[in-house]
């Protein structure tokens, strides 16, 4: 049911009121804006919502639970129970779930706002990468690496003002590396460099930092340093540092697991990244006393790993990465190109035997208790696109032997948990109401993580296939 714009501001505003009492020290999220692109979507706009009859997998990686009633009111999640046993309050708009899966709205741990492709392109998504994330369920984002830092800021302050779709995001600043890095990033040269780097985007407004491949100790650690004394946590892609490394260090967490960890390259120098880290990586025995170092530094120390396995995947040989929605949202000749791209890699690219075992790392990493969160990483050759990435890392994650409600818990929770977002990640009373509804369940189909009808954001529910459908063919053009 739709409501006149007023009608629905102050209706939404003692819904905020009656919440903020139940919660103390809760905010009201800005709702989408009439009249603005951040209103096209909006499909549930009533201030109380019942979604009953649902199959919930609640990120916290208890239970499923089935035939379940979640209330929201307002921003909130205000009950969750079995169906029949849950008040649904007067004047509650109600939904029939019966058939569908709900989960926590995805944080995504790397997902950029630009995009690489083949063909040496390169592209800042500041229309369709939002759609795509919100669209396919991801409500928070860290960008974790940055081209065009005032741009995704500009985005940020937009979306937050509820005049433009998008998720949540955690801005990163440009990348740090070290010499002979790639163009555009930051090579820092002395450890005060490396402070007053850290100093300006502080003031700017980033929260976040990360390292890249050819970064020395010297560099990494000075701005570890003062980014804590800042208030800013660094991450890394990392190869020159390896992770045990950069634990010593004081990174507060790890991008790509396997494919780029140099703690087993035999015979590595202080501060060298080899050119075949990835393929070395790729064969090592995951059950190894190396490998079981390293988790336990990691681990003992608080530092989460951050999968990227969708994006890992484009590049081995054979893999089912033709999925019709991404090649249909690329422009024409980044399809062109990146469909090129692939059967070449189908002739000449990695083992796929490799893939899994960096699968089977990230498994291992988690069973021995680690913190795995996930993240698409829209680069590469162009075949992994936001949001519909984070949807392929839980079908791989499944494909490695995850359980599903571990893989929701990877994809939801543990992300929230690594940015601070305690209101976030869980289908549980007095959360914000972050909910994805997906058609099916999820339980008995990985697939059905692609089947989004609806994506609930700060309560407000948005048009998944709309979102979707407006950025058909536009991926690499806007």
């Amino acid at each position: 049911m739709r409501r006149p714009a007023a009608i629905l501001a102050a209706t939404a505003a003692l819904a905020a009121l009656a919440i903020a009492t139940a919660y103390p020290g809760t905010a009201s999220a800005q709702r989408p804006v009439p009249g603005t692109a951040g209103a096209r979507y909006v499909a549930v706009d009533a201030e109380i919502v019942a979604l009953t009859g649902a199959t919930v997998v609640d990120g916290t990686g208890g239970p499923v639970q089935r035939g379940r009633t979640v209330v929201i009111e307002g921003n909130r999640i205000t009950a969750v129970g079995p169906d029949g046993a849950v008040d649904i309050p007067d004047g509650a708009e109600v939904m029939d779930l019966a058939g569908h899966t709900v989960i926590p709205g995805m944080v995504g741990l790397h997902n950029h706002l630009y995009y690489t492709a083949a063909g040496g392109r390169a592209a800042q998504l500041t229309h369709s990468a939002p759609r795509l994330y919100l669209g396919s369920g991801v409500t928070t984002v860290r960008t974790t690496g940055s081209r065009q830092p005032y741009a995704e800021i500009n985005l940020r302050e937009v979306i937050e003002a509820g005049r433009a779709p998008g998720p949540r995001i955690h801005i990163t600043a440009p990348y740090i590396t070290g010499g002979g890095g790639i163009s555009g990033m930051t090579m820092l040269e002395s450890p005060e460099q490396a402070r007053r780097f850290v100093r300006y985007w502080a003031a700017e407004g980033a929260t976040r930092l990360k390292a890249y491949t050819r970064i020395s100790s010297e560099a990494l650690g000075a701005a570890i340093e003062e980014a804590h004394a800042q208030g800013i946590k660094v991450t890394g892609h990392i190869c020159s540092v390896s992770f045990t490394e950069a634990v010593e260090l004081g990174i507060d967490n790890i991008e790509h697991g396997l494919p780029t960890n140099s703690d087993y390259y035999p015979g590595r120098g202080k501060d060298e990244c080899p050119n075949d880290i990835m393929s070395q990586a790729l064969s090592v025995d995951v059950n190894s006393p190396e490998v079981e170092h390293t988790f336990r530094t990691m681990i003992d120390a608080g530092v989460p790993m951050t999968s990227t396995l969708a994006v890992y995947e484009l590049f081995f040989q054979g893999r089912p990465v033709r999925d019709q929605r991404t090649l249909d949202a690329m422009s024409p000749a980044v399809r062109e190109d990146y469909l090129a791209s692939k059967a070449q890699i189908d002739e000449v690219g990695q083992d796929p035997a490799g893939l899994l075992n960096a699968i089977a790392y990230e498994k291992a990493f988690y069973d021995a208790g680690g913190v795995l969160a996930a993240g698409v990483d829209p680069t590469g050759n162009g075949g992994a696109l936001p949001g519909y990435g984070d949807q392929r890392n839980y079908e791989l994650l499944l494909e490695g032997g995850f359980a599903p409600v571990d893989a929701v818990k990877v994809m939801t929770a543990n992300g929230a948990m690594i940015l601070g977002e305690d209101d976030l990640g869980t289908v549980e009373a007095g959360k914000i109401a972050d909910l994805v509804v997906l058609s099916g369940d999820l339980t008995a189909d990985p697939a059905v993580i692609r089947n989004v009808t609806v994506v609930f954001k700060d309560g407000v529910g948005y048009d998944s296939p709309m979102m979707l459908e407006d950025v058909r063919g536009q991926v690499g053009i806007r």
